[in-house]
């Protein structure tokens, strides 16, 4: 496994900020190991609801994970704010940095992730192959 260290600075967009860092390195697997900072805005998909929740605050980061792939990043985050509630569901475009965000992303390197949509659930699913094969795992 190849791993990367980042970190994203106060603004910045933290699916956005994956997603170019997944196409600029051309991470085929990607996934995240660790992830620790704090968000002004959370963006946040809860679970089985149609619609983006956003939230304005002080969030800590508490959990992020998930894989990356050329055809999309699936990502689930938590968050806690000031008096340690915590929230969590899927990352969505609009949230935002406040102060940090240290990263280490890996990429497994004998895999190849792509989404295509699975006719049980509806949804673009994972689908895992050997690399340089098309044969899905």
């Amino acid at each position: 496994m190849k791993t990367y260290a980042l970190r994203l600075h106060p603004q910045q967009d933290l699916k956005q900020a994956l997603e170019a860092f997944q196409r600029d390195h051309g991470l085929q697997a990607g996934l995240v190991l660790t992830c620790v900072g704090s968000l002004r805005r959370a963006a946040i998909r809860f679970a089985n609801q149609p619609d983006t929740t956003l939230l304005d605050g002080k969030f800590e980061i508490v959990s992020l994970v998930g894989t990356l792939s050329p055809e999309g990043a699936h990502l689930h985050i938590s968050i806690s704010d000031g008096g340690g509630q915590t929230v969590g569901g899927h990352l969505q475009e609009g949230a935002l940095i406040y102060t940090t965000a240290e990263m280490v992303l890996g990429e497994l390197d004998d895999l190849a992730f792509s989404r295509p949509i699975d006719p049980e659930t509806g949804y673009d699913e994972l689908a895992v192959q050997p690399r340089g094969s098309g044969r899905v795992a």
